[in-house]
C-alpha cells in the first residue's frame, strides 16, 4: 500500500486554503509512478460534483457525511494511484436565475418559495406557485417532469454559483487530482454542467428536460462514448440521491443490453451521501434504484474492499519511464466539447 504524500493533511478537509502547488508537484515527481499511457487497463474515475457548496459545513447546500466521503476517496486515490488512469470531475454550475431557484417563483402574495419547497404541476395550475420567469414554458416544464416520471421540481438554495467559492472542489480533493495528473502524466477533465436556466441538470449525461436550443441542453454523448471505451469506470460523488443517482441511471440506460459494460461499472458507495430533505427520504429512494442497478451487473463497493477482489486494482507492475510517454487525455476537454457541439448542430438541423 502506497504511503500518503507529505503535503496531505486530512484535518484540512472541509476548510478553505490555497494548496501548495510546488509541494504537490515536487511530491508527484518523486512518486515513481508509471505514466498512465502505459496502463494495460484503462480505469476512468468519475467524480461527481464534490464541490465546496455540497461538501463543506458552510456550503449553501451541504450534504451531511460529505467530508468523510472526501477523506475516504482521497486516501483511496493515493493508495491506488498507479491503477487509476484518469479523472473526470463534473462541476455542477449555476446562475442566479434558474428554474429551481427561489426568484424564479412566487406565491399569490409575491413571496418566493423557501429552499426545499416542492412545486408540482397541480400547485402551479392551482395558483399556489406562479412562475415569474418564462411563465408559459415553466408551466409546461413541471408537467413534463411528471409525465416523464422525474422528481417533482425542488426549489434549492442558491448553490455552486459560477465564479463563487462554492463552485470549486474541496481543496484537499483538488490537490489529490492535481497530484495524480502530474504523477501519472494524465490530464484531468473538468466538465461543467447545470448552466441551462430552464431545466434542472442532476446527471452528468443530460438535463432533466432536454433544451436543444441551448448549447449545453443536450445529451453528453462524448462522455458516454469515452466511458464506453474504458475497461473500468469508477464513480464517486455528491449527492448520492441526486447527481450520482441520475448519472448512474443514464449510464445504465445507455448500456442497457450490454452486460459486459455494466459489470465494469463500479460505484464507491462509501464516497457519497444523500441530500437530507425534511419531507422526502431521498436515501431510501436511491437505495431502491441501486438494487435494480446491481441486478443488471453494476458493482457497488467500499474503499475498504480488498484490492485482490477488484480486477482494476490487480494489474501488473509497469516500467516507469516518463520522458517519452504522452500525456493521457491531453486534448480531451476540447475534443468532447467539439463532439457534443457537432451532435447538437446535427440534431437542430434535423429538427429544422
Amino acid at each position: 500500500m502506497r504511503s500518503f504524500p507529505s503535503f496531505y493533511d486530512p484535518r484540512r478537509i472541509g476548510s478553505l486554503y490555497h494548496p501548495d502547488l510546488a509541494a504537490i508537484a515536487a511530491d508527484a515527481g518523486q512518486a515513481g509512478l508509471a505514466p498512465a499511457a502505459n496502463d494495460a487497463l484503462s480505469v476512468q474515475c468519475v467524480l461527481i460534483d464534490m464541490q465546496i457548496d455540497f461538501c463543506h459545513a458552510g456550503g449553501s447546500l451541504n450534504v451531511p457525511g460529505a467530508l468523510a466521503d472526501i477523506r475516504r476517496l482521497v486516501e483511496f486515490i493515493y493508495q491506488h494511484a498507479e491503477h487509476l488512469t484518469s479523472f473526470i470531475c463534473t462541476l455542477d454550475s449555476h446562475l442566479p436565475y434558474q428554474i429551481f431557484h427561489p426568484h424564479w417563483w412566487a406565491d399569490p402574495r409575491g413571496a418566493h418559495p423557501a429552499p426545499f419547497t416542492l412545486i408540482s404541476a397541480e400547485d402551479v395550475e392551482a395558483g399556489r406557485w406562479r412562475p415569474l420567469v418564462a411563465p408559459e414554458y415553466s408551466r409546461h416544464y413541471v408537467r413534463q417532469l411528471e409525465a416523464q416520471a422525474k422528481k417533482v421540481l425542488t426549489i434549492w438554495p442558491y448553490h455552486v454559483l459560477m465564479g463563487g467559492l462554492g463552485n470549486a472542489l474541496d481543496p484537499v480533493l483538488w490537490s489529490a487530482v492535481m497530484w495524480h495528473a502530474l504523477a501519472r502524466k494524465s490530464q484531468p477533465t473538468w466538465w461543467v454542467k447545470g448552466t441551462v436556466p430552464q431545466t434542472e441538470n442532476y446527471s452528468a449525461i443530460q438535463p432533466e428536460i432536454l433544451a436543444p436550443e441551448h448549447p449545453q441542453g443536450g445529451r453528453n454523448a462524448a462522455l458516454i462514448n469515452a466511458l464506453s471505451r474504458a475497461d473500468y469506470v469508477l464513480v464517486a460523488g455528491e449527492a448520492e440521491s441526486h447527481c450520482v443517482l441520475e448519472t448512474l441511471e443514464d449510464l445504465v440506460e445507455a448500456w442497457r443490453g450490454q452486460p459486459k459494460k455494466l459489470e465494469r461499472l463500479y460505484v464507491l458507495r462509501d464516497c457519497m451521501s444523500p441530500v437530507v430533505h425534511p419531507q422526502v427520504d431521498f436515501h431510501a429512494l436511491a437505495l431502491d434504484q441501486f438494487k435494480k442497478f446491481e441486478q443488471l451487473g453494476v458493482r457497488f463497493i467500499d474503499t475498504r474492499t480488498a484490492a485482490a477482489e477488484l480486477p482494476f486494482l490487480a494489474g501488473p507492475e509497469r516500467a516507469v519511464s516518463h520522458s517519452d510517454a504522452p500525456v493521457v487525455g491531453l486534448q480531451r476537454q476540447g475534443e468532447w466539447q467539439a463532439e457534443n457541439q457537432a451532435l447538437a448542430d446535427l440534431e437542430r438541423a434535423n429538427l429544422g
